[in-house]
């Protein structure tokens, strides 16, 4: 008798249509491994948005980061930046969907965006990426 693979129940996507996914999926989103190599070898190519609260900003956050929480992302909050301005935002982490909000948002309002998968809490807690704390709230 033959045990069915849970993995296999739903056979694997056609190479062709695997990689067009993969790729279109890399293409919304990056990591906090990403985004701290490139903070590191000083690619300032993308603004990183925290945004999550105020305060949450303040207690911690991603060195390089700038505060602008989901809710006060608008047209005239974002007048002040060119069209090709890149974002990449990050709220607390797997189990909020902030930074999935606020890319809809900068989305819409024309500008390209990625979020960075994991959020703070994969930045500090796993990869103890370094944070700053207790700083006043730049925003953007």
């Amino acid at each position: 008798m033959s045990t069915l693979s849970n993995v296999l129940e739903f056979s694997p996507a056609d190479s062709e249509v695997a990689n067009t996914f993969f790729s279109n999926k890399l293409s919304f989103e990056t990591d906090c491994s990403d985004v701290y190599a490139d903070i590191k070898a000083g690619a300032n190519d993308y603004l990183l948005l925290d945004v999550r609260s105020k305060e949450a900003f303040g207690k911690s956050h991603a060195i390089t980061a700038i505060s602008m929480p989901h809710a006060q992302i608008t047209a005239e909050s974002f007048a002040q930046h060119p069209k090709d301005t890149v974002f990449v935002v990050y709220c607390w982490g797997p189990g909020c969907n902030g930074a999935t909000k606020a890319a809809k948002k900068i989305s819409a309002l024309g500008f390209a965006v990625k979020e960075m998968i994991g959020g703070i809490h994969y930045w500090e807690d796993f990869e103890r990426y370094p944070v700053n704390r207790n700083q006043a709230n730049a925003q953007v």
